[in-house]
């Protein structure tokens, strides 16, 4: 998925509001090269076999096309808006659990997250390429995308009773984000981009018998999907935001 013409993962929220972070349970492959550290020659031998891109560097690459096209493309809804819109703050890789803290609390390992209280996104370096070398490319964007939406909610003051429904709505922004740019051709999709974005929802969806008001919940694959494709089919019109 080229940029600018060029896990199981859950987001929840805390009691608090003050970390919006998820869980992921992909194998974990051994990774030669550092994925916090910068970009290093491509692998000669991929450990996987996944729409051509399997290098840390390559990871690295998307993911910072993927923050770059987030602020761009939010910063234009808030300039139409003739509001000023400030970007994240940072975008911070980890590693190990609790080598981040959002406000008081350590960041666990196999996450990413949106931290309010930092005004940053973290993301587990090691579990983050495991899920673009096992889905591919497309999933970097939408993880990245679900928790840029995530930094909007914060700079709009949204607030919902249920964690669910803060979660739907970041979906339903990651996929307006990635559908208008894609109109707009600031964004081309290669052949089975779309199958990766089911691939990745598919796995970021809640168990059918999770309770969907627990203060954990996401939504069902069905409800993470259908909240993603809205965002992305009928643009942000329809993710509920004033």
């Amino acid at each position: 998925m080229p940029a600018r013409s060029r896990t199981r993962w859950t987001v929840a929220l805390t009691a608090a509001a003050v970390l919006t972070l998820g869980c992921g349970t992909l194998p974990d492959p051994t990774l030669p090269e550092d994925p916090t550290s910068p970009p290093t020659a491509p692998q000669t031998t991929p450990t996987a076999k996944v729409d051509g891109t399997k290098t840390v560097a390559e990871f690295q690459e998307d993911a910072k096309d993927a923050v770059d096209l987030a602020e761009s493309y939010w910063s234009a809804v808030f300039d139409a808006s003739g509001v000023t819109f400030r970007p994240v703050g940072a975008v911070r890789p980890y590693r190990d659990s609790g080598d981040l803290a959002c406000g008081r609390e350590p960041i666990p390992a196999d996450n990413a997250v949106y931290c309010p209280a930092g005004d940053f996104i973290a993301y587990d370096a090691d579990w983050a390429v495991t899920a673009f070398r096992r889905i591919g490319d497309a999933f970097v964007f939408y993880l990245l995308g679900h928790e840029y939406a995530h930094a909007v909610q914060a700079r709009l003051g949204v607030e919902h009773r249920y964690g669910i429904d803060h979660e739907l709505q970041a979906d339903c922004m990651a996929g307006a984000y990635l559908g208008d740019s894609v109109r707009r051709g600031d964004l081309s999709l290669a052949d089975g981009d779309l199958d990766e974005f089911r691939s990745g929802l598919l796995a970021v969806g809640d168990p059918e018998d999770q309770p969907w008001f627990a203060p954990e919940s996401h939504g069902t694959v069905a409800q993470r999907t259908d909240a993603f494709f809205s965002g992305y089919e009928k643009s942000l019109k329809t993710c509920g935001l004033s």
